[in-house]
């Protein structure tokens, strides 16, 4: 697992609400690598996501911003997720 000591892209203008929205789904991409996680909880916290980081442009920006200080993308475990059925399990490896 590992040391979580990065802070994680966010936009001051967003509510305390829509930080914990961004940020639970910040923590299930890191799942996603780090033990596993059902592909319908990633899913849904992604839509939840979407709500808030409505423009693509914005999407990638903080996606990149992402990787470049946890090492994990969010790219990736989308399209792994987008490719497999309902009640599966998303597991990215190590």
């Amino acid at each position: 697992m590992k040391e979580k000591s990065y802070s994680y892209p966010l936009n001051t203008d967003w509510s305390t609400e829509e930080i914990i929205t961004v940020v639970t789904f910040y923590q299930s991409v890191e799942q996603a690598y780090e033990k596993g996680i059902s592909r319908d909880e990633l899913f849904m916290r992604y839509q939840a996501f979407k709500v808030i980081v409505t423009a693509q442009s914005e999407e990638k920006q903080l996606s990149k911003q992402f990787e470049a200080v946890s090492g994990y993308s969010i790219y990736q475990v989308m399209k792994k997720c987008k490719g497999l059925t309902e009640n599966s399990f998303i597991q990215m490896g190590t």
